[in-house]
């Protein structure tokens, strides 16, 4: 199991770097997630919540995300955190590129200090300064897998994250029907950005799209079939792609997320030839 940050340095800016939940019901949640991923929840004390608590999921020890009680005015669902070297100079960098602050920077005692913002398309995304000895579970089954930026504005968006973090954007889609690319540091793919096309309502608000990693042994199939049993929903079912087996599942909560089995890869295609889950 990889763990992001697990060595006393400073993370690159541009890494995905941390995953948390607003739930309505935070028992309800810990049932759900610990039931399909493993996750083992330790509470700490956090007064910025409306209960003074925050839950981190572990997996084997390694942190793989938060959890919280939202509150009046909390958005409910999974926030994707970004890592940044200073908070005070991506508030600036921000502001500059279009985007709003909604918080911050803020200190927090051992855990760095962190940047409630949205971007330059509204998307809500927090920037986060870690502490030297951060850890984060990533590509390993039950782990953080990656995150689609689904927005209106690709242009806008890809303006304000290659700027920031001097991603490169590569189309992967075909940039006309499937508008998706690729955010890259160094050749290492870091984040995908998604126009969202018809099958979403007109209103739907920009918004990051969370995966989880699944293994290949149980697979998506059985893991949306897991999701059903548990109280959750298949938002959308199981279908092939060139990244992996993936489908869009929701929590009790009805906060959306998606696991992906990388071991089922769509053969014989470019990544712009994309099984299309919506084609009746």
């Amino acid at each position: 199991m990889s763990g992001e940050g697990s060595g006393a340095r400073t993370l690159p800016a541009g890494l995905p770097c941390w995953v948390e939940l607003a739930s309505q019901d935070e028992t309800a949640a810990q049932r759900f997630y610990s039931g399909l991923f493993g996750w083992q929840y330790e509470l700490r004390r956090d007064p910025a919540t409306p209960t003074g608590r925050y839950g981190i999921s572990s997996l084997e020890g390694v942190p793989t995300g938060g959890l919280y009680q939202a509150g009046a005015r909390s958005v409910l669902g999974w926030t994707l955190h970004i890592s940044v070297p200073n908070t005070a100079t991506a508030a600036e960098w921000v502001e500059h590129l279009g985007g709003e602050l909604t918080l911050g920077p803020v200190p927090i005692p051992d855990r760095g200090s962190i940047l409630h913002a949205t971007d330059a398309c509204g998307a809500p995304i927090v920037f986060w300064q870690t502490p030297p000895d951060w850890r984060f579970a990533t590509g390993t089954p039950g782990a953080f897998s990656g995150a689609d930026l689904n927005t209106h504005d690709g242009v806008s968006a890809d303006h304000f994250y290659t700027k920031l973090f001097s991603y490169s954007s590569r189309q992967v889609g075909d940039g006309d029907s499937v508008d998706y690319a690729e955010y890259s540091l160094d050749r290492e793919p870091m984040l995908y950005r998604y126009v969202m096309g018809p099958e979403y309502e007109r209103g739907t608000p920009p918004h990051w799209l969370v995966y989880f990693e699944v293994s290949p042994a149980r697979g998506a199939d059985a893991t949306a079939g897991q999701a059903l049993m548990l109280g959750g929903s298949v938002v959308i079912e199981p279908y092939d792609t060139p990244f992996g087996r993936t489908a869009l599942l929701a929590d009790p909560d009805g906060s959306v997320f998606g696991v992906i089995d990388h071991s089922r890869v769509l053969q014989g295609v470019g990544r712009a030839e994309v099984d299309d889950p919506y084609d009746d």
